[in-house]
C-alpha cells in the first residue's frame, strides 16, 4: 500500500517457452503412424501370399477390361500370359479331327492377278473394319462373362481363376487352377461340379457369336511327363470341356480343334510348379472377313 493510501496492483508476467503450441503435432504423428503401420502390413502381406493369390488379387482391384497383350508373365494373374503362336506351340497333340473348313483367311490372301490398287485399298479397309468389328464383339463377350459368373453366387468365387483376354487368334477364356480348388479331379478328366457351372456360364455368352471355337488342356509339368501321360491327360480334359459345351448348346461345327499341351505353354514359366499351369484355354476365333464382291477366289 502506497504512503497516500492508495492499492496499488502489480502484475507479474511469467516468462515462457514459446507459449502454448497446440495439438496439431498429435494429428500429424497418428497419421505418420497409421501410414508406417499400413506400410509394414503390405510387407507382411507380399511375402506371405503366394504368386496365384498376388495375381488373384491384382484381378480383383484391376478395371473391368481386357488385356491387349499375349506375351511375358509379369503381370492370377492381372498379368501377360505365353501366346499361342510361342515357341512352345508346336507340341499340342490333337485329340479331334478339324471339323469345319479351312479359315476363310487362306482364300481372301489368294485374290485373283487382275486385283487394281484400288481394290487392294478396299480389301484393306474392309478387313479393318471387320477386325474392329470383332474387337467390339470380344470385348462386350467378356464383359458378359465376367458379369455372369459375379451375378451367379455358385461360381461367384472362381472370378479371379477365370482369365479373359484378346489375342491374335481371338478371346481366349482361360480356366485356372488354384491350390485347394482345381477344376478337375487330380489325375482325371473328370470336372468339377463348380467347373462344370463355370463352362456352362462361359459357353452360354460363346454360343451368341458366331465364331468357331478352339479348345486346348495344360497340364503342370510332373514326373509322368516321361511316358507321355500328361499329354493324354490333358486331351482328355480338354475333349471333356468340349463335351459339356456341346451339351449347353454349342454346334458341333463350330467345334474347330480340340488338342492336349500336357505342360508344354505352362502360364507362369517362371514358376514350373504353380497350379496355375493346370488349365483350359478355350479360344473364341476370330474370323476373316469375306471376299469383297466381285473378287474371284482360287
Amino acid at each position: 500500500m502506497a504512503a497516500n493510501g492508495a492499492i496499488v496492483i502489480k502484475k507479474i508476467k511469467k516468462g515462457g517457452h514459446g507459449g502454448h503450441h497446440g495439438g496439431a503435432w498429435k494429428v500429424a504423428y497418428a497419421d505418420f503412424v497409421t501410414a508406417m503401420m499400413a506400410f509394414f502390413l503390405l510387407m507382411w502381406l507380399i511375402n506371405t501370399t503366394t504368386p496365384e493369390q498376388k495375381r488373384g488379387i491384382a484381378d480383383y482391384f484391376a478395371p473391368q477390361s481386357i488385356a491387349q497383350t499375349v506375351s511375358g508373365s509379369g503381370g492370377v494373374l492381372g498379368g501377360k500370359v505365353m501366346g499361342e503362336d510361342s515357341a512352345h506351340a508346336g507340341g499340342a497333340q490333337s485329340v479331334m479331327q478339324k471339323q469345319s473348313p479351312p479359315s476363310p483367311s487362306a482364300k481372301t490372301n489368294a485374290m485373283a492377278s487382275g486385283t487394281t490398287d484400288g481394290g487392294a485399298g478396299g480389301t484393306s479397309t474392309a478387313s479393318d473394319s471387320a477386325n474392329s468389328a470383332q474387337d467390339g464383339d470380344f470385348a462386350h463377350a467378356a464383359e458378359a462373362i465376367r458379369q455372369s459368373v459375379q451375378d451367379n453366387p455358385d461360381i461367384a468365387n472362381l472370378s479371379h481363376q477365370l482369365i479373359l483376354e484378346q489375342t491374335p487368334q481371338g478371346l481366349r477364356i482361360q480356366l485356372v487352377d488354384q491350390d485347394g480348388r482345381p477344376m478337375f479331379q487330380q489325375g482325371t478328366s473328370e470336372p468339377m461340379p463348380y467347373a462344370k457351372k463355370l463352362l456352362s456360364a462361359v459357353g452360354a455368352i460363346i454360343d451368341t457369336l458366331p465364331n468357331r471355337v478352339s479348345i486346348s488342356g495344360h497340364t503342370g509339368r510332373s514326373d509322368t511327363s516321361a511316358n507321355g501321360a500328361d499329354w493324354t491327360l490333358s486331351s482328355q480334359r480338354a475333349n471333356s470341356a468340349r463335351a459339356l459345351l456341346q451339351a449347353g448348346g454349342l454346334s458341333s461345327d463350330r467345334i474347330y480343334e480340340v488338342a492336349g499341351k500336357a505342360g508344354s505353354e505352362p502360364l507362369l514359366p517362371e514358376d514350373p510348379s504353380a497350379s496355375a499351369n493346370r488349365r483350359l484355354s478355350i479360344v473364341l476365333l476370330r474370323e476373316a472377313p469375306p471376299a469383297p464382291p466381285g473378287k474371284i477366289l482360287q
